[in-house]
C-alpha cells in the first residue's frame, strides 16, 4: 500500500546539482522549511492546487549528479555575490546545504563538454565507459540514495547545462534500436543516459533543459512500457514565457505581426556554455518554436539572438522588439525588455514538477505529463504553446482529480 502525500518521502535527484539553478532549489526548499521564505513562484502552493495530495516540501530530500568539482558552498557565494541568495538565509540553512553536498555524486561528462573549465575527473572517467556500464553507475547511485534516505520514490530532474546540439539518431527511433545501439556501445548524450536510466529504475523523470533527454520515440516507448511518467522539455522562465503570453493578443485581435526579434544577454555558466554555437543552436530551437507555432505563419519573421555577458553572472536581459499591422495598413510596434534571474524562477517550479511528477506515478499515470505543457518551451505531448490553454490544462487536472473529494 503506498504512503499517505503527508507521509510520502520522495528524493529529488538533481543533474547539475552545483548548478545556479539546484543551489536555488537546496536553499529555497531549506529556506521554505525553515519559515524564513514565502512559497512565492511555487504553482503548487496557489490555493487552485491545494486538493491535489503531493508530497509535503517537508519530506523533500534532495540528491544528484555532477560533473564540476566547486562545491555548493561556492555555488551559493556567487548567488549571494549576485544578489539572487541572501547572505542570512545561507547562513541559516548550512547545515541543509550541507547534507545535500554529502549526497552529490559524480555524473557523466557529455563528450562534447571535455575542455571546460573545473570538472570533474571522475566525471570524466565515468563519461568514457561504455553505454551500458555509464547507465549502471548512474543507477547504482539512485539504488543507494533511495536506501539511505528511506525514500518512497526518487524523481530524477535534469538541470544540466545545454548538450550542444546533435541531429536526430536512426537508433532514436525506436525502442528495440535503441537497446541495440546500447548493446553495440553506440555513445550517446549524457541526457539521454541520464533518462534512459531514470525510467528503467522507476524514477519519473523531468528534463527542465532543451538537451535530448526523455523525447526520442525509443525512451517515451520504454517509458509507456515500464509506466512510468515523464514531462519535459526546456523549463519556459522568461523572455519565452512573455511570448506565449502575449503572443495570442494579436491572433486573437487579428493583427499581423510582421516581425518578432529578441535579444538575450546572460552571465553564469550556461551563459558560457551558450556562447559555443552547438551549444546556443541547441537552445534557440526551443526558444523560436513556441512563437510561429502561437503565430500560425512560418513566413512571419522570427529571431532570437543569445550572447554571453560575464559581469551580469546569474542575471539575464531579454529585449524584444514586435512590429506588427493594424486596420488601415497601419504600422506599430511594441517593446519590452526583461530582466530577471532564470534561477530563481526556475527552482520553484523545480518543486513544483517534481512533485506533480511524484502525484502522477503515485495514481498509476505513465507517460508524457500533458498537463505540465505550461512549464515547457517544447512540452513533450505538442499541444497549442498559448500559455493560457497550457495552464488550463493544469487546471482541468486538478479538477479531474479533486472532484467530489
Amino acid at each position: 500500500m503506498s504512503a499517505p502525500a503527508g507521509e510520502r518521502r520522495v528524493g529529488l535527484w538533481l543533474v547539475g546539482a552545483r548548478g545556479s539553478v539546484a543551489t536555488c532549489v537546496a536553499y529555497g526548499l531549506a529556506g521554505l522549511r525553515a519559515g524564513l521564505l514565502e512559497p512565492v513562484g511555487l504553482v503548487c502552493e496557489r490555493a487552485a492546487l491545494a486538493g491535489l495530495r503531493l508530497a509535503l516540501l517537508d519530506n523533500l530530500v534532495l540528491g544528484g549528479h555532477d560533473v564540476c568539482r566547486r562545491s555548493l558552498t561556492a555555488s551559493a557565494g556567487e548567488l549571494v555575490g549576485s544578489g539572487v541568495l541572501s547572505e542570512g538565509l545561507v547562513a541559516a540553512t548550512s547545515a541543509d546545504a550541507s547534507d545535500f553536498e554529502a549526497r552529490i555524486r559524480s555524473g557523466l561528462l557529455d563528450g562534447a563538454d571535455v575542455g571546460l573549465a573545473d570538472l570533474d575527473r571522475e566525471a570524466a572517467r565515468r563519461g568514457s565507459l561504455e553505454p551500458r556500464e555509464q547507465i549502471a553507475v548512474l543507477q547504482a547511485d539512485l539504488r543507494e540514495f533511495r536506501e539511505r534516505a528511506d525514500l518512497d520514490r526518487v524523481v530524477v530532474v535534469n538541470l544540466a547545462s545545454t548538450e550542444a546540439l546533435r541531429g536526430e539518431q536512426p537508433e532514436w527511433a525506436s525502442l528495440e534500436a535503441f537497446e541495440a545501439a546500447l548493446d553495440a556501445r553506440t555513445p550517446q548524450p549524457a541526457s539521454v543516459l541520464y533518462a534512459y536510466a531514470a525510467l528503467q529504475a522507476g524514477c519519473p523523470y523531468v528534463n527542465f533543459t532543451p538537451s535530448p533527454g526523455a523525447s526520442s520515440p525509443a525512451l517515451r516507448a520504454l517509458a509507456r512500457e515500464l509506466r512510468v511518467p515523464h514531462c519535459g522539455s526546456d523549463g519556459k522562465t522568461g523572455e519565452t514565457l512573455l511570448k506565449t503570453v502575449l503572443a495570442p493578443l494579436f491572433v486573437a485581435r487579428n493583427l499581423k505581426v510582421l516581425g518578432w526579434q529578441g535579444y538575450n544577454m546572460l552571465g553564469n555558466r550556461d551563459g558560457e556554455v551558450l556562447a559555443d554555437p552547438l551549444h546556443r543552436e541547441a537552445k534557440l530551437r526551443s526558444k523560436a518554436d513556441s512563437l510561429r507555432s502561437i503565430l500560425g505563419d512560418e513566413g512571419t519573421h522570427t529571431h532570437v539572438g543569445i550572447d554571453w555577458f560575464p559581469s551580469l553572472r546569474d542575471w539575464k536581459t531579454a529585449w524584444d522588439f514586435i512590429h506588427f499591422e493594424g486596420f488601415l495598413g497601419a504600422r506599430m510596434s511594441l517593446q519590452f525588455t526583461w530582466m530577471g534571474s532564470d534561477s530563481a524562477l526556475a527552482a520553484p517550479l523545480v518543486l513544483d514538477l517534481a512533485r506533480l511528477a511524484d502525484f502522477a506515478h503515485e495514481v498509476g499515470e505513465f507517460g508524457e505529463m500533458e498537463h505540465t505543457a505550461s512549464f515547457f518551451k517544447t512540452p513533450l505531448a505538442g499541444g497549442s504553446q498559448d500559455f493560457h490553454e497550457q495552464y488550463g490544462l493544469l487546471l482541468d487536472y486538478v479538477e479531474r482529480h479533486t472532484a467530489g473529494a
